[in-house]
């Protein structure tokens, strides 16, 4: 084999450094935290959530496992106090009702929240960009039901619980993710 000679090393060198990084920008799509939260209702809200993931890497896949993964946490901790609720409502039946309509929203199998976590999940997997935002958007309209009511006939139940502060941050967080996958699509 020939030698190369130093400017033919030096050359070789920055011809894969350049091929190393274009690679690497093209697998992992990079974002700003500040531009991925410009277009959310609440950007603090966003930038503090986003800005808590622990690690270096700040890819927007890497953003999209983290949300998913509090979206599911906060649903999970949405669907235990509304079964507290449920527990403590005693003979308020209006009250009951209300938290058993809300715990449909949060957590049957099919269509609910904690269902949309999972599908956002799945879709991510797969690279299905466009559904997992879709799913995203779904648990924004659980929510809504929940608070809201299912209908614009049904006067909202006034509840001066915690649910409406947890079902919020599923909304917001849920939100951000939808956004996330704004920039993967």
């Amino acid at each position: 084999m020939r030698k190369m000679n130093k400017m033919g090393q030096f050359y070789y060198i920055v011809v894969m450094v350049f091929f190393v990084c274009v690679t690497s920008l093209y697998a992992a799509k990079v974002v700003d935290v500040g531009t991925i939260c410009k277009k959310v209702k609440n950007p603090s809200f966003c930038v503090t959530l986003l800005n808590k993931m622990p690690g270096p890497n700040r890819d927007l896949l890497s953003l999209a496992k983290y949300t998913i993964d509090v979206a599911r946490v906060n649903v999970t901790n949405t669907i235990n106090l509304i079964n507290t609720l449920i527990a403590h409502s005693g003979s308020n039946v209006e009250a009951r009702n209300h938290y058993k309509t809300c715990l449909g929203h949060f957590n049957e199998n099919g269509g609910s929240a904690i269902a949309m976590v999972d599908e956002i999940q799945q879709y991510l997997k797969v690279g299905d960009y466009i559904s997992a935002r879709l799913s995203a958007s779904a648990i924004g309209v659980y929510v809504d039901a929940c608070i809201s009511g299912e209908s614009p006939s049904d006067p909202p139940y006034h509840d001066t619980s915690m649910l409406p502060k947890y079902a919020d941050i599923v909304d917001q967080v849920a939100e951000v993710i939808v956004n996330i996958f704004n920039f993967l699509k």
